[in-house]
């Protein structure tokens, strides 16, 4: 069959899927709306910020030459306004002049600096306290001690966020500061999500010989949601022609961009699901050669997307992590998305068969040197070593030994 031939790569199996792929289209949503979602155009600062010159500091506006000589003899100035945060300064500040500020209020103008109120003779702090009508210093006072000047976080004009960022709360606060009530974003993705086998219980279902609970739509479901998307789980498909199309149907139904699904993949179990793909769509059945996660579906149904991962949790954890996260980030717009990866060391041999080989596993950090080894056996279907783990080590193609101290890639979980 000619299905079963093909051969790939990880990285030529991974590109051949993406290059079918193109980012969701944009909205302009609330902000309260944005965080986790990913940009659609750049952002460019509308104002300055500071929008103008302000105190990071409770204390009095001065002007710094009055404090010239407040080392040798100290210095009294008298106290001509009182500033707080969100008003608009009225007066100018002339030679023996000060003015009481809070911190983030507008400097007066002939102000150029901010002495603390700690550092003065004024040390009632409760509120609604009125400002003393002098204030006496002993220490000389710089020029732009403790102001915020305008323009010295952003100008504007300047790009601030690039198309393609996730937002993250602090991203929405300077959206917030920079007054942008709505944001475009690209939409959000819509995955279905199937499980598939006659063995699959779901998780309250008492086990019966023979049967496992199905584990792989939790783990599946909740790294799609982890990724910033849409996820409807479609349930379990029993080992029946009518199962399979029923669900399937029911994911065209729900208009998603991708339909995901776990086991059913393999040589000899695969036939009923590719036989309901391929009356309405088309299917692809690679042989990646990588491990673990061998087999691997790609095609479509419906006009939507399909992509089968194999049933075993950890493999599918993995198919995941390789295939299908970066089709994600690709539907969503993201530019800077991707796991981090580092270069770790091993503190084990570490055996392979050859192909490229994603193994579970710790890393530890010292003085900048990272670390690995393994969390136990790898069999794909371990999933408590996957739990344990915090990296996935990756072992190129046509390595079978990697030995003590060799470094090599690791990506970050």
């Amino acid at each position: 069959m000619p299905w079963l031939l093909a051969m790939y790569s990880v990285t030529e199996a991974r590109e051949r899927i993406l290059s079918h792929f193109q980012s969701t289209p944009q909205e302009s949503i609330p902000l309260i709306e944005c965080a986790n979602r990913v940009l659609a155009a750049d952002i460019s600062a509308a104002h300055d910020l500071p929008p103008f010159d302000n105190s990071s500091m409770d204390g009095f506006a001065i002007r710094s030459a009055d404090s010239a000589n407040a080392a040798a003899q100290g210095v009294t100035l008298k106290v001509v306004a009182d500033i707080p945060a969100g008003s608009v300064p009225t007066v100018t500040l002339t030679a023996g002049e000060a003015a009481r500020i809070m911190t983030g209020a507008q400097l007066p103008k002939g102000a150029d600096a901010v002495i603390p109120v700690e550092d003065t003779d004024f040390h009632v702090r409760d509120a609604g306290t009125v400002a003393p009508q002098t204030v006496s210093f002993s220490r000389i006072v710089k020029a732009g001690e403790n102001v915020r000047p305008r323009g010295m976080d952003l100008l504007a004009g300047d790009v601030v966020l690039q198309k393609g960022r996730r937002l993250k709360p602090q991203d929405l606060g300077l959206l917030a500061m920079l007054g942008f009530a709505k944001v475009a974003v690209h939409k959000k993705p819509r995955v279905a999500l199937l499980s598939s086998g006659d063995e699959l219980l779901e998780v309250d279902a008492p086990l019966t010989e023979g049967k496992i609970h199905d584990s792989n739509s939790y783990a599946l479901a909740a790294a799609i949601q982890n990724a910033g998307v849409e996820v409807i789980r479609l349930g379990v498909a029993k080992d029946t022609r009518e199962s399979v199309e029923g669900l399937l149907k029911k994911a065209i139904a729900e208009n998603v961009d991708l339909i995901v699904s776990s086991a059913g993949v393999s040589v000899g179990a695969f036939d009923f699901v590719k036989e309901v793909i391929e009356s309405n769509g088309r299917l692809d059945f690679w042989r990646v050669n990588m491990r673990p996660g061998k087999p691997l579906a790609f095609g479509e149904y419906g006009g939507r997307p399909f992509i089968g991962l194999p049933g075993n949790p950890v493999s599918a954890f993995v198919g995941f992590e390789v295939f299908v996260r970066p089709v994600l980030e690709k539907l969503g717009g993201q530019l800077d998305g991707g796991r981090l990866t580092v270069r770790a060391r091993c503190e084990e041999v570490i055996e392979s068969d050859g192909r490229e080989s994603y193994l579970r596993a710790r890393i530890r950090t010292e003085n900048g040197i990272h670390t690995a080894v393994l969390t136990g056996h790898q069999g794909s279907g371990n999933l408590l070593s996957l739990v344990q783990a915090d990296a996935l080590l990756i072992i190129p193609a046509g390595v079978k030994c990697v030995p003590v101290g060799q470094e090599v890639e690791a990506i970050i979980l």
